[in-house]
């Protein structure tokens, strides 16, 4: 695939990089670039794509790494992998750098209940000394007085505000903040669907019809297209068949003919994901399953009377039923907010509901516009109400107000 790189993201890494590898008389450079912005941003994946265009070699760290049952442990791999990349410079004769990814997950501090351990103080205080001394850096119970080959220190992470400030200080880290504009998603989500035959103007809507995913959202999309192909060779395969047909066959791997890779298809598929987003944001399961998030002031909130549906009795001038209409007054004069979702028959029995409309409606004519909106564009499905808890985070109501059919 002929993937995209964006022009900010490869300026700033190779001003970075080739700044560190220049001896510029009177100048401090900063030896550690922290690239940090929103999830799913592609942050790692431009780094390689950035380290390949520039022929350099990278050695890597995990922020799952930076945390060890034996003390020092993580601290003694910074400064190990540090030398190894310094020689790998020295033997080589290119540039190289040393790449620590989510950084903020294994040395930051996100709230009281994250541990402040003796190795995430060692990792920060490693780090700022690399920073300080980058050609001076020693193995513990060793010294070696040559000087080492400066290495350039590449980290990534969401949210460095959550690190020990000194560490990030100017001197030490330069901050790049990526935040793809609609050009750069544009170019990127184009790389991803390049062999699908998608036009530019056609990518160009895809990512407008979708302007607040990360980049991963739409990788995750063009993997998800192939899910209907799948289903059908487990099906025609058989559950049982499954394990030895893909896994060690004579047969070979199994072959796939192209998707579905139409607009409209994608758009189907991606309301269906955002769907499921929207879901997992409103549901909050765990702040009713568990006591510790609740805090001392929580309150379990009065659930809500479910009114049944009945026969549907039709008010002229809104065209919902008075139990709906009595049903809106009711949620939103507790306090609580108005969602509405619709599903047609075939997702209803495996509760794929998908959302109709915001979670936050709090005012009563909007609630009736929305409903009457929603009723009118899917009045061949179930359509459901539902009442959202804005403080607790979790869902208090969920009435089926429309069934196809009458059913």
């Amino acid at each position: 695939m002929s993937y995209y790189i964006a022009p900010s993201f490869l300026d700033k890494l190779a001003v970075h990089i080739t700044k560190n590898f220049l001896n510029i008389p009177g100048i401090r450079v900063p030896l550690i670039l922290g690239i940090h912005g929103r999830k799913g941003e592609g942050k790692s994946f431009q780094c390689e794509l950035v380290f390949e265009k520039m022929g350099i070699e990278v050695t890597l760290i995990s922020g799952g790494e930076l945390e060890s049952p034996d003390a020092g442990d993580p601290a003694r791999l910074i400064r190990l992998r540090y030398r190894e990349t310094a020689e790998l410079i020295k033997v080589r004769g290119k540039m190289c750098v040393l790449m620590i990814n989510d950084l903020d997950a294994g040395a930051g501090r996100f709230d009281e209940g994250t541990q402040y351990t003796v190795n995430t103080q060692l990792v920060n205080a490693t780090l700022m000394n690399i920073a300080d001394n980058p050609t001076d850096v020693q193995l513990p119970g060793s010294y070696d007085s040559n000087p080492l080959c400066r290495v350039p220190i590449i980290v990534t992470g969401n949210d460095f505000s959550t690190l020990y400030a000194p560490l990030i200080r100017d001197g030490r880290m330069d901050k790049f903040y990526w935040e793809p504009n609609r050009d750069d998603k544009v170019g990127i989500v184009g790389g991803i669907f390049a062999a699908d035959g998608l036009s530019q103007r056609e990518i160009e809507q895809l990512v407008d019809t979708f302007p607040h995913q990360s980049i991963d959202f739409f990788s995750a999309l063009r993997s998800r297209i192939y899910d209907e192909q799948i289903r059908e060779f487990i099906h025609k395969t058989g559950f049982e068949n499954v394990s030895l047909r893909v896994v060690n066959s004579l047969e070979g791997p199994p072959a796939f003919k192209k998707p579905d890779f139409t607009l409209s298809h994608l758009i189907e598929s991606g309301k269906f994901m955002v769907g499921e987003q929207k879901r997992v944001e409103t549901s909050h399961l765990v702040d009713e399953y568990n006591r510790l998030n609740r805090g001392k002031g929580y309150q379990a909130p009065s659930p809500v009377a479910e009114i049944p549906v009945t026969k549907p009795v039709v008010n002229q001038s809104t065209h919902l039923t008075l139990e709906t209409q009595e049903q809106v007054r009711q949620i939103l004069s507790q306090g609580y907010k108005i969602g509405i979702e619709h599903v047609d028959e075939r997702r209803f029995r495996t509760g794929s509901w998908q959302s109709c409309g915001s979670f936050n409606i709090d005012a009563h004519s909007d609630a009736i516009s929305m409903l009457e909106s929603c009723l009118a564009e899917y009045s061949g499905e179930y359509v459901r109400l539902v009442g959202v808890d804005p403080q607790a985070k979790r869902r208090v109501v969920e009435t089926i107000i429309q069934r196809p059919n009458g059913k």
